[in-house]
């Protein structure tokens, strides 16, 4: 559709990759999407491109979606598996609950204590996206510890990244273990964990010199060495607290994650962070904005119907979905605000009086459709552009309109429950709302 289209027609190379296209809906729906990322690239065979060539070559939209969809599902379902190992006592399960956005009380949360509470890999599917799942992992303090046995033992295959955590100093079992994995081509983490309990020691130990910058330089500090001591070259240690993601290093974890995992997964693992910081927040509505032209193809090419007062078609139940999963991942359904009010120590109504957007219940087919009519107000003038500059594409041309409709609510929702979900973070913590 205008660029977007155009450039899958007359030039379309041996990558479909998604920045060109947001490029393209940016000019379609005057979003202004340049701060996003430029990664994310879906690699296609050669047959399955010319497929897509020549369904955009022959107008017929509903091929083009079918594809799409396949690529949408994909994204949405996409398997993401993260073990999570370490001593004894180290803080494994909580780290796992504090990935689930789970406190060590609630329930469903791993089990958790000062010995040994895992005895053989223990999956935890995350609440909401349950194609995530985080592993807690035996942990690897015995004396007869062998990394090539625990590796066979935990089965080292079924996942995609592992964490080792230590809440001391990595010692020489946590570098074995991680020259292991490295060796058999997959990524780890290491994790310095515990660290709000080493800064209140300090603070009781030296109150009058206390610094916390300086305390967590000598903590990274004495673990870089004892792991560089251990063979391990140019380690990177993030300190964190299972009790307070939003400290310290958790956002250098994302950000390195984020670099390294592959697009779908990288997709999973953004969608399924603990709301806990407004850089997340941000990160989860570019993420949603990165997809969108692929809902609103699927949505107006495969199962759509008319609309009422529009003359437009489109896959409403579809568009429901997609507004109850936007909802889910901002935490602004009961369930998510219930918990949240509960660990803040607030009533639950203080946090839905600053939410202005329907909660993740009350979407339904009508109110889509009511959506869909006050996007569609500005709609057609945005359809004409694609009209006069794509005019190849037959019967694909007659479904801008649906697809500048669409888009466009899509894209107003997603501002609408973003700015809900920051204010809903900033009452619950009492953030600056500049952070």
């Amino acid at each position: 559709m205008r660029v977007s289209a155009v450039q899958h027609s007359q030039e379309l190379t041996q990558e479909l990759a998604f920045p060109s296209l947001r490029q393209g809906l940016q000019q379609l729906a005057g979003a202004d999407m340049a701060s996003q990322s430029s990664e994310g690239i879906i690699k296609l065979s050669r047959e399955e491109l010319e497929a897509l060539k020549a369904a955009f070559e022959e107008g017929n939209l509903t091929g083009v979606a079918s594809r799409l969809q396949e690529m949408l599902e994909s994204l949405e379902s996409i398997q993401l598996d993260m073990g999570i190992t370490g001593e004894t006592g180290a803080g494994k399960s909580s780290f796992v609950n504090a990935l689930r956005g789970l406190g060590d009380e609630d329930v469903g949360a791993a089990r958790t204590g000062v010995v040994e509470t895992t005895r053989e890999p223990t999956p935890y599917q995350h609440p909401r996206y349950p194609n995530v799942t985080i592993w807690d992992l035996p942990g690897i303090g015995t004396p007869d510890f062998h990394p090539d046995s625990y590796l066979e033992q935990v089965g080292f295959s079924h996942y995609d990244i592992f964490f080792i955590i230590a809440s001391h100093c990595f010692t020489a079992n946590h570098a074995a273990l991680a020259r292991h994995i490295q060796a058999m081509d997959k990524s780890f983490y290491f994790v310095r964990s515990k660290v709000d309990v080493d800064l209140d020691s300090s603070l009781r130990r030296r109150p009058s010199s206390y610094s916390e910058v300086g305390v967590l330089q000598e903590i990274r500090q004495n673990c870089l060495e004892g792991l560089q001591a251990q063979g391990i070259r140019s380690p990177q240690v993030f300190l964190l607290s299972a009790f307070d993601l939003s400290k310290y290093d958790f956002h250098l974890l994302g950000e390195t994650l984020e670099r390294e995992l592959s697009y779908h997964k990288r997709h999973a693992f953004l969608m399924a962070l603990p709301n806990i910081s407004l850089h997340i927040l941000e990160k989860k509505k570019a993420a949603m904005l990165e997809h969108m032209w692929l809902v609103s193809t699927v949505a107006c090419g495969i199962h759509a119907t008319p609309i009422p007062g529009l003359l437009i078609s489109c896959d409403v139940d579809v568009l429901a979905r997609t507004l109850q999963g936007y909802c889910k991942g901002f935490g602004l359904d009961d369930d998510s605000l219930e918990k949240l009010a509960a660990q803040m120590g607030q009533p639950v109504e203080q946090m839905k009086a600053v939410i202005k957007s329907p909660l993740a219940k009350e979407i339904s087919n009508i109110l889509v459709v009511q959506l869909l009519l006050q996007a569609g107000s500005e709609a057609p003038k945005l359809a004409k552009e694609v009209l006069s500059s794509v005019p190849l594409l037959g019967s694909l041309a007659s479904g801008a309109l649906s697809f500048a409709t669409t888009y466009k609510m899509l894209r107003s929702f997603v501002n609408a429950v973003a700015a809900d979900a920051q204010r809903v973070l900033i009452k619950a913590f009492n953030l600056d709302a500049k952070k």
